[in-house]
């Protein structure tokens, strides 16, 4: 079992080209599994010996364990990939989690900020210093392209066509897309890498890097989250803004501009459309609130 998982996450890397997050959370699922054969069946069989009786077995643990629909749901879909490869490679006659019923999940809608509190977010940074300039920089480009956190993290500073306006996005999988970016972010950008300082210390492929720490190398995406929890407090915004909030405000402030889902789709790098339309239900309900609240006679009649 263990040879049989390690050469499925070595063809994730390889021929999907998952990102290293992707493949962690792939190991801590079949870990997951690891402990429950380890304490019911007192070893970890081949993967042919693993039948639907067992797995469902394991997907019942997980419940009476109370774990999130999300965490089952997704342990499940890894376990079907693994034994669809396993079928590939002939370790197995056939899937075995194929006739796993996943739990119904609810689409929680995503958190996003007003266009107010964004520029009140983007301004709060000090550009009296490198630190806050780079800050700025971060939040600009972030909210301007859609960015994933991962994404900012990893531009390069040759991914910038300064002439044309545009970044060459590294998103999921290593699929790269173009992002177009304002005049807001191109500016802050532009002050930022003034300032900017690379260690003589920093890794070969880092010494390209957009955004560095302050000790000169490429940032990582935990300390955005930090830097955006900080700016987060300053503002009085929610606490559950993260990251992720400045991509969906992106979403959800093109649509309410009157971009088609379709353009928003490409600029976010969905592959599916079913992804993107969970922001048209934000904008329904906002335009629904206004209404409301805004109408003599948007009331209910009783």
């Amino acid at each position: 079992m263990h040879s049989a998982i390690d050469s499925f996450i070595r063809s994730l890397r390889i021929e999907r080209n998952a990102s290293p997050l992707t493949l962690k959370s792939y190991s801590e699922d079949f870990n997951s599994l690891f402990d429950y054969l380890q304490d019911r069946v007192g070893r970890f069989p081949e993967p042919a010996e693993v039948d639907i009786t067992m797995l469902r077995g394991y997907v019942a643990y997980l419940h009476e364990c109370q774990y999130a629909k999300t965490t089952i749901a997704r342990r499940l879909a890894s376990l079907r990939s693994f034994f669809r490869y396993c079928t590939r490679e002939q370790l197995t006659k056939s899937n075995p989690a194929k006739a796993l019923r996943t739990p119904r999940v609810g689409r929680k809608l995503p958190n996003f900020l007003t266009t107010q509190q964004t520029v009140k977010l983007i301004e709060t940074p000090l550009t009296n210093e490198p630190a806050g300039i780079r800050d700025k920089a971060m939040l600009e480009t972030m909210y301007s392209a859609g960015l994933r956190v991962a994404e900012l993290v990893g531009l390069n500073i040759s991914d910038w066509d300064r002439d044309a306006n545009i970044l060459r996005v590294r998103g999921k999988g290593r699929k790269e897309r173009i992002a177009p970016v304002g005049r807001y972010a191109s500016s802050a950008l532009d002050e930022w890498l003034v300032v900017r300082v690379l260690s003589p210390e920093a890794k070969p492929e880092d010494q390209d890097a957009v955004f560095l720490n302050r000790f000169g190398t490429r940032l990582t995406t935990r300390s955005v989250g930090r830097m955006l929890e900080k700016y987060t407090k300053q503002t009085g915004l929610d606490s559950k803004t993260s990251p992720h909030t400045m991509r969906h405000s992106f979403a959800t402030h093109m649509l309410d501009g009157g971009a088609d889902l379709r353009s928003v789709q490409e600029l976010l790098g969905h592959k599916s459309l079913t992804t993107t339309q969970i922001y048209t239900h934000v904008s329904t309900q906002r335009m629904r609130e206004t209404y409301e609240k805004a109408h003599p006679h948007s009331q209910t009649r009783k």
